[in-house]
């Protein structure tokens, strides 16, 4: 059984990708989150290659009960979680003027109550095992420019 669990939300590509195949080298167990099955697989093809099992996990954050889900399959396969990074985040880059209430909903869904959610399904293991949480953000946050507003506004949250 593994030692050291972390779950990676948005791992399929981008920054959640890469911090996921960097913490192989740490954590010898990952799961993998995201929408993607095909790219998740890929990403995990590389978690094993650097060392660190890997479980996939192909689902919607946005989606109130994914969250219990994610963790019910991790404590299930892996008994323990150490770790969960909140990265998912891939949506529409729409200049913020010509956004709808429907685009704005999806974005803060799986940004901010798909990280919120998920911190609360995992927090009693996190607790057990003295883990961390770790919210991450691309620099949209920092930078916000007009197409980025859909990003930017949850991450800032």
């Amino acid at each position: 059984m593994a030692t050291s669990v972390a779950i990676v939300t948005g791992a399929s590509q981008g920054i959640g990708r890469s911090t996921a195949i960097r913490l192989a080298r740490d954590f010898s167990a990952l799961v993998l989150v995201a929408r993607s099955r095909p790219n998740l697989e890929q990403t995990a093809e590389a978690v094993k290659a650097a060392g660190a099992e890997a479980l996939i996990i192909d689902i919607d954050l946005a989606q109130p009960p994914a969250a219990e889900t994610v963790v019910d399959q991790t404590l299930a396969v892996f008994g323990r979680v150490e770790a969960l990074l909140n990265i998912a985040g891939a949506v529409p880059q729409i200049d913020l003027f010509e956004m709808t209430d429907d685009e704005w909903e999806s974005g803060l869904a799986l940004k901010l109550h798909g990280a919120r959610r998920l911190t609360i399904a995992a927090w009693p293991a996190l607790k057990e095992a003295k883990g961390s949480v770790v919210l991450m953000s691309g620099n949209s946050a920092l930078f916000p420019k007009a197409p980025y507003a859909a990003v930017a506004r949850p991450k800032a949250c």
